[in-house]
């Protein structure tokens, strides 16, 4: 490595991690991996933070895209792995992703350590993780990718079973997998499934998949099939058990235990086939069957058909639940038709019911089952085989049990036919022996009786059947409870029984033998296969395939770690790998001749004489030497076990001389206490001889030092588990006492952390407490007091079921070792203690857990979710009673169901039960300890739920709850639960004060303080919630976090939140650092809160809202202080100079957005939002005017008002912007109880709306949302002055919001608890009704609801509901009574009353009778058209103004356009210009009837003799305008759920509108825009195929679309399709889509604009004389100035479809007119500074053309200026003018000569005689042939006469030209050139000639505006007059007849084309030539606007 290298290494070694790995050099990223494994090897405490660090790092790790740096990756990920624990688990998905995308695609050997870190991910608890990703991987398209996902998922269910690994997700996955068109895909996934097989059993696999596979699959896997036998049992255990295993095996356990252990095999895992299968909708295809038809059908075999199919829809093996209960009831009859195949089908159809449904089908089955034991009555043979098979399905399925039908079984049992009572009790007998024996004992007291009542029965058989049931009792439960029924019974039948009874029994026992042996012999042997050949490939599951045998652990993992827990890559984990090899403790036998040989050189020969010597000071003096020679030796360890062996034999443990015993033990001794690894082989020999000379006063003491001195060496768990057998077998019971006493103090040294202490309670409590010794009693006593100080008072439950007293002796030795824990450390350690011991310690808690998964039964979980409430108290009651058995200590073995079964009690209808349910959950957290927090699934959310409850008990109980909880795990893994509880909005005001609290207590014992970090934000959003005592909460809880973690880090980690909720947690909880970063708005308004001020505190307690609510108190603690303000305000003179209101950053929609307020219905303002408004507030109003009208003082307040007051009337759009933010401020004040200020309010608020009204704006949704509730609530105001303004201020409301979308604010206050409030409104409905008419804006609809009211208490609203509806009753007459709804008769009568009231009232006043001026209306309208009703101020005002700014605004009918409905009367319109007034109107459903009217008007009008087309095209632009507006209304009308015939008939009668061109082109541009956007929109919606008649629909929108684009106007769609290209406003749109973004919608709306752009451009060739070339050029100028170059060049490169577009119209506008496109450009600023870009793009498009030599170039290319070419030259030459006229006849006439383009080329040449009358075209034809100017000649006239007649080119019928001869270019005599002048009136002003008259100068004035800013002068006013003195010189002696010049295309639609102006003036003719006027007709129009102002001269 080069020297470079190393340093750059060195130093990317200071980095972080996270910058190491993502290292731009690959060396630095691969050094890192190296570094990171390494690291991760070292760690042993799987609790490390730094894996917690290192979690995240391995997501972009794995992804590397250097493949050796990835595999380096993959090794750290594999040492990180086995250093973590399941905790890491939470990091799982986002790794195994980035694995699946690019590690299983990669080099063998990644591929397979890919495999190994998936297998690894599964074995910490990720599984669920694990299936998911392999889901995606399978998905791959790449079948390389495909097989190793199978293998591995094959590798992890064959090694950790099915019960880790759910089967059900691979199911789903392998349909897929067999089509697959790779071989060794498909081969795989076959392998994968005989896998499945070994685990679920063949039948369910065949089920599921089978019918999913083709057949040749199938064949192929059933041969397979064939191989595949017994049950397959895991190799390989997830990490929690290998933990608890290795717990167990910190001690070998004795022979017989370890034998009676493994000679218990595992259970198999019983998969139920019904969970693995998805449910199936039966109901929906049982309908579209026509089954109801069918069996009400009077022919058997139609009904039984019916049935059926039902039956074999219910074959199915699992039924989606669903109402079942009308398809019961009709088999309940169908069951007892007189038909038996009939009755047999629905038996048989009620049977799969209940296969398929279970228990969904329990509350059917109860209906159905006593019709089906009546059937049983039925002697034919399918009928009872089909009754017995449905019964005992329902039984099996779970839909009934016995105890829930006994009423039913007493009467069947007494049913008179025989056959009904036998067949009764057989179904009865098998119910019992498929039960369980717990419900045997429940029913065994009810059926008893009724058997023994039947053995009396006369029939033999009924007889029989008693004894069968009796049998299946006595053998579920035994014989005791049927001894007293039996005392009852005669001699003979008690001998009968008694022998059923024995044969049965022998019969199970017999079978149940057999079956067992027989499984034994299957599993060993299954077992010895399974362990030779693990195969580590899905593929090698087929026979075809060789065995792939599993490769050692130890291979891939490398060196092996001695600390045991560490685990390896790949397959089976061996115990070699995992702890050091297992030391063999049984001694060999060994001679004392080879003892002797062995020590020959240690020992000398004589010592050992000495020692075998009968003389006892002989042995004495040896025993001497030899512990000299002892401690002489170096190296004692290799001859430890040989001296220990020389002792115990010579002189041994039966030596009679105390000293000499005495030595022996000091010698062995001084050898266990001086080796290093004392073996304890040896401590076996010496544990039975030193026990007994523990019992010896002599030598007690020395052998009690050797005992602990072999503690010390091996550990005392090992000693104490072989002196439990010795003492509790020897003699002598001094050895039992002295021992037992010995082993207090090896307690008291050692402490219990490497006993089991299971096994030590045990011994005390069988052998010691039940010694008949009282010695040996005692020191039991003192070791289980012992006990106590290390264990705690748990052990006292182990004890309880001893003598009373000798729990009084051991209650008084607890209390004189009293419980210490951890404060008692060991005096003593152990030396040697190998790992599993040292593991076992560090994990267990002490107390031994018992396994209570045998007490979890089936019915236990299902009885916990009876319907029946006491079932599910019992089986509570159960749990916990579960628990109390076990001492309150379990293992999690089991319960995971358990706790699934438990969650669904947390949400128990029942309070009681709930809180019943939270008490069990905290026993087992507190008898489970650590290990809940993996076994309960994550049901600690389902509890912190609970907290959200409004019963202060309840919430009592989920705090204990979870107190048990965080005591048993650590409130670090509930951290992320808690975050989710808090967020909540179910969680109560009560729930979250209580939690934050619990929270506040708890906090501190987290053992990282870094993980109550996730809490922070959630308690930053509780700072603003509504409740104090919240809030006061959350601040507290975040003072601690803030204590334990410091202020920077709480800092750092809260600053991404909102901007006020930042400022709020900055000014509580203090924090400086909080403040960086922040935008100054937000630093603003939390500097302006902590402005110090002695004032500003006092003066703080009356706020801005001091309403004494909680709105109130947190504005006022919010509120900025006085003398703060007044210093500010102080300094107004230099404010005086900014502007009021900044809206420089104001986005409105975002503020609309953030602010979420419940609509209709008012809730007092939130403490966030208070602090948002005044955020809003501070930002975008001057400083004064903020810190006035957020002042505490409300005269402070009042001067605010008055500065917003006096600039109102010159700040509309700033108003407007900013009118969120002022409504939302006017809310709080009318929340204040300031009246001073609150009238201050209402002055100011009509002004405010005058002023909305004079800019013509309406409120938005949003902003009635945030002030019209309040205002509605408000107006019951107690004060009388405060109620009459704002009512006035309501009436005013439809001037800026239209009455329908205020109606529903309005009902809303119908339903206030304030009665002055409902008064109000009742008045304002009044008010409305009387104004407008009874019928507008949906008026009528709130009848009924004001009706209601006649009905309440209170007099006053009683008198106001009648009064309003006596109001209507005067508008509507008797017709009134069909909207009020229904009524009492009391409340009829009142009304009647009033109504008479009424109209006596009306006649003494004169004012006709009730109903009469809504007659009168109809009848002026229909007998005097629309003018007398406009007169009487009674119509629609039609001026329908501007384009649609916002589609969800509309209504039906908007009141600020129809002040009174228009009426229709029965009979219809009378003509059309009536049935026009109606459309105008926009009711969909009234103008239905005027649009009949006006489709038969335009049929009549195609008839030429018709004179109402002429009336009607006078009418045409509005029609269209009223049809336009109309569709929105009819589609949104229809899709609400009305019908869609309004939609039909504006379509029909748009089309009718636009078949007729006249009309067609009568229709004004800014009409049509507004008409083809919203048919566009529809086009677009994805509701309208969802409509009544959607698909046609869609096709009336598209054809009239196509119309449209046919006989419209060209210029107007041409101007308006480009114009829409631009994108859409957002507030056109119909509705949001949530599937699809603003951008998506924009896109597919500009692709139908293209498509319409399109199909006018194909066309353009033969209507180039039809469009205004000028404005269409025009538009294509604005649409590139506005997109700008930069945009351009982007969207050309992402190839955008507007912008490509609008270059091919330019393209073909080039291509058409060639160079006289110059001409054209008369309103683009072709001389202004840059150049406009169409410039460029038409430079580049005639050189393009030219050098295709499709068109002949007028003058150079690329000039630069763009004036017309006599501009150029004050004098121009008429030599020049002749050349370019002569090179324009030569392109004509060469079209002339082409066939394509002929027609085009006469009509061009055409035009040219007419411009040029004094040029001969013949005298340049001289030399073409005699046909080709015969054929120019007829053309030509052919041509004048269609011109006349008014017909386009694109109607010419001309013949093909014949050749045309090589014509030279023309000579032109020197003559002038005539060009035509514009034509002027009559009246024309003659001092200024170039006046332009008519439609050009409403052209120009109404384009003046979009051209304005885009137009700039490129020389002084003065320059361009002379220029065009020069033009006019040139053209003077022209002749100006215009006889056939066409008019202009208006703009905006200003010009009507029928010939007439809107102010009823003929039309006046402009007759500025379309084509070849660049000199005069550009130059002109700009001069004209230079004279009118719009182009400003530099």
């Amino acid at each position: 490595m080069s020297t470079e290298d190393e340093k750059l290494l060195k130093e990317a070694k200071k980095l972080p991690w996270d910058e190491r790995l993502q290292h731009k050099n690959w060396k630095v990223r691969n050094d890192a991996n190296i570094d990171l494994a390494a690291l991760c090897d070292s760690i042993t405490d799987p609790k490390d933070a730094r894996l917690r660090e290192f979690a995240p790092l391995f997501k972009k790790a794995v992804s590397d895209s250097n493949a050796p740096v990835q595999e380096k990756a993959l090794d750290a990920l594999l040492a990180f792995q086995r250093a973590a624990d399941a905790d890491v688990s939470r990091y799982a998905k986002e790794v195994c992703d980035a694995i699946c995308a690019k590690c299983l695609t990669g080099r063998p050997k990644t591929v397979e350590k890919a495999q190994a870190a998936f297998l690894l991910w599964v074995e910490l608890e990720a599984s669920e993780v694990f299936l998911e990703s392999m889901e995606k991987a399978v998905k791959n398209k790449v079948a390389k990718a495909v097989v190793p996902a199978i293998d591995v998922m094959f590798q992890a269910l064959s090694e950790f079973g099915a019960k880790v690994v759910p089967p059900k997700k691979i199911l789903k996955m392998l349909p897929e997998l067999f089509n697959h068109p790779d071989q060794n895909v498909r081969a795989s996934s076959k392998g994968l499934t005989l896998e499945l097989c070994r685990w679920i059993g063949k039948e369910p696999v065949k089920a599921i998949l089978f019918e999913k596979m083709r057949d040749t699959m199938k064949k192929e896997l059933e041969a397979e099939l064939s191989n595949v036998s017994g049950i397959a049992r895991p190799t390989r255990k997830i990490r929690s058990e290998q933990e608890k295993e290795l717990e167990e095996e910190a001690v070998p356990e004795t022979t017989g235990a370890s034998t009676c252990d493994e000679a218990v095999p595992d259970a198999p895992m019983e998969i139920d086939e019904y969970d693995l299968v998805d449910p199936v909708d039966i109901l929906t295809p049982l309908e579209k069957s026509g089954f109801w038809d069918g069996v009400k059908a009077t022919k058997w075999s139609e009904r039984r058909d019916a049935v059926a199919e039902l039956t074999k829809l219910a074959s199915t093996k699992k039924i989606a639940p669903g109402d079942f209960n009308e398809v019961s009831r009709t088999l309940k009859k169908l069951v007892t038709d007189v038909n038996l195949a009939v009755a047999v089908e629905a038996t048989q159809a009620i049977g799969n019911l209940a296969k398929g449904l279970r228990t969904h089908f329990s509350g059917n089955s109860r209906n159905l089952l006593p019709v089906l034991l009546e059937k049983l009555k039925e002697k034919k043979a399918t009928m009872t085989e089909a009754l017995t098979q449905t019964l005992e399905a329902i039984h099996k399925a779970g839909c009934i049990t016995l105890l829930d039908v006994i009423d039913d079984i007493r009467v069947a049992v007494k049913n008179k036919v025989p056959l009904v009572r036998s067949l009764t009790l057989n179904w009865v007998a098998f119910c019992i022996e498929t039960s369980n024996k717990a419900i045997v004992l429940k029913l065994h007291k009810d059926y008893v009786p009724i058997c023994m009542e039947c053995l009396n029965d006369s029939t033999p058989d009924v007889r029989d059947s008693s004894f069968s049931v009796l049998t299946a009792i006595a053998k579920m439960v035994g014989m005791k409870p049927l001894e007293r029924s039996l005392e009852k019974l005669d001699d003979v039948r008690k001998k009968k029984l008694s022998d059923m009874i024995g044969s049965a029994t022998d019969t199970v026992l017999s079978s149940g033998t057999a079956s067992a042996s027989t499984s034994g012999a299957a599993t060993s042997a299954r077992e010895v296969t399974d362990s030779s050949s693990m195969r580590r490939s899905a593929a090698s599951m087929l026979s075809g395939k060789k065995t792939v045998h599993a490769v050692a652990a130890t291979k891939k993992s490398g060196p092996t770690k001695s600390t045991g827990t560490k685990k390896t890559d790949g397959g089976q984990q061996s115990k070699a790998s995992a702890a050091p090899e297992v030391e063999d403790v049984e001694p060999a036998e060994m001679s004392l001749e080879e003892i002797e040989e062995r020590l020959n050189s240690i020992v000398k020969t004589e010592t050992i004489s000495q020692l075998k010597s009968t003389v006892w000071k002989e042995r004495l003096e040896a025993i001497g030497i030899l512990k000299q020679d002892v401690e002489n030796i170096a190296e004692l360890d290799k001859s430890a076990e040989l001296l220990v062996r020389l002792l115990c034999a010579v002189p041994g443990w039966s030596e009679k001389n105390v000293q000499v015993q005495q030595q022996v033990i000091e010698v062995i001794t001084y050898i266990a206490s001086t080796v290093k690894k004392f073996l304890k082989r040896c401590v076996v020999l010496c544990l039975l001889g030193i026990s007994e000379k523990v019992a010896d006063i002599k030598t007690r003491a020395p052998a009690m030092k050797c005992l602990t001195a072999f503690c010390e060496a091996v550990g005392p768990g090992f000693v104490f588990d072989r002196l439990y057998k010795i003492t509790k077998e020897h003699k002598n019971p001094k050895v039992l006492s002295e021992g037992i006493l010995w082993m207090v103090s090896a307690v008291e040294d050692f402490g219990i952390s490497n006993l089991k202490l299971k096994d030590i309670i045990d011994f005390c409590k069988d052998t010691g407490l039940q010694s008949s010794a009282a010695a040996t009693r005692n020191a039991t006593i003192k070791l289980i007091g012992v006990l106590h100080k290390f264990v705690g008072p748990d052990i006292k439950g182990f004890l309880s079921d001893v003598k009373p007293a000798l729990l009084s002796a051991l209650d008084a030795e607890y209390e004189k070792n009293p419980f210490e824990g951890a404060a008692a450390p060991p005096k003593r350690i152990v030396r040697a203690l190998d790992t599993a011991s040292s593991s076992s310690g560090a994990s267990s808690d002490g107390l031994p857990r018992e396994d209570i998964s045998s007490k979890i039964t089936p019915t236990l979980l299902k009885n916990l979710g009876s319907p029946d409430w006491k079932v599910r108290l019992e089986s509570i009651e159960a749990v916990n009673k579960i628990v109390e058995e076990a001492h309150k200590r379990i293992q999690p073995t089991g319960t995971a169901d358990l706790f699934t079964a438990l969650r669904g009690r947390l949400n128990d209808s029942n309070k009681n039960l709930v809180m019943a349910t939270l008490s069990t959950i905290g026993g087992l957290a507190s008898a489970m300890g650590p290990s809940v927090e993996k076994s309960s699934k994550g049901i600690l959310a389902d509890v912190l739920k609970c907290i959200g409850d409004n019963k202060k008990h309840m919430r009592e109980c989920t705090l204990t709850a979870l107190d048990s909880w965080v005591a048993a795990a650590q409130l670090d893994k509930m951290v992320p639960y808690i975050t989710v509880a808090l967020g909540d909005q179910k969680c109560g005001s009560e729930g979250r004060k209580d939690l934050f609290d619990w929270l506040s207590k708890h906090v501190s014992k987290l053992s990282d303080p870094a993980e109550s970090l996730p809490l922070l934000k959630p308690s930053a959003s509780s700072l603003m919630d509504k409740s104090s005592e919240v809030r006061k909460a959350a601040e507290t809880f975040m003072n601690e976090i803030l204590k334990i973690c410091g202020q920077a880090v709480v800092a750092k980690n809260l600053r991404d939140l909102p901007s006020p909720t930042m400022a709020i947690v900055a000014e509580r909880l203090k924090l400086s650092n909080v403040h960086e970063g922040l935008s100054d708005s937000v630093k603003m308004v939390t500097t302006s809160m902590s402005l110090p001020s002695k004032g500003g505190l006092k003066n703080a307690k009356h706020g801005p809202n001091d309403r004494g609510s909680n709105v109130g108190k947190a504005a006022s603690q919010r509120g900025v202080p006085a003398r703060a303000s007044v210093t500010m305000i102080s300094s107004q003179d230099s404010l005086q100079s900014q502007a009021l209101f900044n809206i420089k950053d104001s986005n409105k929609e975002d503020r609309e957005r953030r602010v979420l307020v419940r609509k209709f219905k008012f809730e007092e303002p939130r403490r966030e939002q208070i602090d948002e408004l005044k955020v809003d507030l501070f930002k975008h109003f001057r400083e004064d005017v903020s810190l006035r009208l957020w002042n505490s003082d409300f005269k402070r307040q009042i001067d605010g008002i008055e500065l917003l007051q006096k600039a109102l009337p010159s700040s509309g759009k700033e108003v407007v912007e900013l009118l969120d933010i002022l409504l939302r401020w006017f809310v709080l004040r009318f929340c204040e109880s300031n009246t001073t200020c609150l009238l201050k309010v209402l002055d100011f608020l009509p002004e405010l709306f005058d002023g909305l009204k004079d800019h013509s704006y309406m409120l938005t949704e949003a902003e009635a949302a945030i002030f019209l509730p309040c205002l509605i609530e408000k107006s019951g105001h107690n004060i009388e002055k405060v109620r009459e303004k704002m009512g006035e201020l309501i009436k005013q409301m439809i001037n800026i919001y239209s009455l329908p979308k205020l109606l529903p604010y309005i009902l809303e206050g119908l339903r206030s608890k304030n009665n002055r409030t409902r008064i109000e409104c009742v008045d304002i409905i009044g008010y409305f009704m009387d104004s407008n008419g009874t019928e507008v804006g949906g008026l009528l609809k709130n009848l009924p609801s004001v009706a209601a009211l006649t009905a309440e208490r209170d007099g006053e609203i009683r008198k106001a509901a009648l009064n309003t509806l006596a109001t209507a009753y005067k508008n509507l007459g008797d017709d009134v009574w069909r909207f009020v709804g229904k009524l009492s008769d009391a409340q009829r009568s009142m009304l009647d009353d009033r109504f008479k009231w009424k109209a006596r009232e009306m006649d003494k006043r004169r004012e006709g009778r009730p109903g009469d001026a809504r007659a009168a209306l109809r009848r002026s309208v229909r007998e005097n058209g629309s003018d007398v009703a406009e007169q009487r101020g009674e119509l629609v005002s039609r001026s329908i103004a501007g384009s649609m700014t916002s589609r969800e605004n509309f209504g039906y009918a908007d009141a600020h356009m129809v002040p009174r409905q228009m009426a229709t009367a029965a009979a219809g319109p009378a003509d059309w210009r009536e049935a026009l007034d109606i459309v105008a109107l926009g009711l969909p459903d009234q103008s239905v009837e005027g649009m009949k009217v006006i489709c038969h008007e335009l049929t009549q009008a195609v008839d030429p003799e018709s004179s109402v087309l002429d009336d009607l095209i006078k009418e045409a632009d509005r029609l269209v305008s009223c049809l336009s507006v109309m569709v929105p209304k009819t589609f949104n009308f229809s899709l609400s759920g009305a019908s869609s015939r309004s939609c039909k008939y504006v379509l029909n009668t748009l089309m009718q509108t636009f078949q007729i061109k006249r009309l067609a082109h009568a229709v004004k541009e800014g009409t049509l825009d507004n008409l083809i956007t919203e048919l566009l929109l529809w086009l677009l919606d994805d509701r309208v195929p969802l409509m009544d008649d959607g698909s046609q629909l869609l096709k009336a929108l598209n054809v009239l679309m196509l119309k449209i684009l046919d006989n419209a106007e060209r210029t107007s769609s041409f101007v308006v399709l480009i114009n829409l290209l631009r994108p859409l406003d957002p507030s056109r749109w119909p509705c949001p889509t949530p599937s699809e973004s603003l951008a998506v919608k924009n896109q597919k709306f500009s692709d139908l604009v293209v498509k319409c752009l399109i199909k006018l451009t194909k066309v353009l060739q033969s209507t180039i004389y039809e469009v205004d070339l000028d404005r269409i050029l025009q538009s294509v100028h604005i649409y590139l100035q506005e997109l700008g170059m930069e945009e351009i060049r982007r969207r050309a490169g992402a190839d955008d479809k507007p912008l490509r577009m609008v270059k091919t119209v330019l393209h073909e506008l080039v291509k058409l007119r060639g160079t006289a496109i110059k001409g054209h450009l008369s309103m683009v600023p072709i001389d202004a500074e840059p150049q406009p870009i169409i410039l460029a793009y038409i430079d580049l498009n005639l050189q393009t053309l030219a050098a295709a030599r499709m068109l002949t170039p007028s003058g150079p290319m690329g000039q630069t200026h763009w004036g017309d070419a006599a501009s150029n030259n004050a004098n121009p030459s008429v030599h020049s003018t002749d050349a370019q006229l002569k090179q324009e006849l030569a392109a004509v006439f060469k079209k002339i000569g082409d066939k394509q383009t002929c027609t085009i080329g006469l009509y061009e040449l055409y035009r040219i005689t007419q411009l040029y009358p004094k040029v001969d075209i013949f005298a340049q034809l001289q030399n073409a042939s005699e046909a080709f100017r015969t054929y120019i000649r007829d053309g030509l006239a052919q041509v004048e006469k269609n011109a006349a007649a008014g017909r386009t080119p694109s109607s010419l019928p001309l013949s093909t030209p014949p050749p045309i001869a090589s014509i030279p270019s023309p000579k032109f005599a020197p003559s002038p050139v005539h060009t035509k002048s514009i034509n002027s009136k009559t009246d024309c002003n003659e001092d200024d000639p170039f006046r332009v008259q008519g439609d050009s100068d409403i052209r120009l004035q109404s384009t003046e505006q979009q051209t304005d800013r885009f137009q700039s002068s490129a020389g002084t006013l003065d320059a361009l007059r002379e220029r065009m003195k020069s033009i006019q010189a040139a053209a003077v002696g022209g002749n100006f007849d215009g006889a056939h010049t066409r008019p202009l295309a208006s703009m905006n639609g200003n010009m009507l084309h029928g010939g007439t102006r809107l102010d009823g003036e003929p039309q006046t003719q402009s007759n500025i030539p379309p084509m070849d006027e660049r000199a005069l007709s550009g130059l002109q129009a700009r001069m004209e606007r230079l004279k009118s102002g719009s182009m400003d001269p530099l």
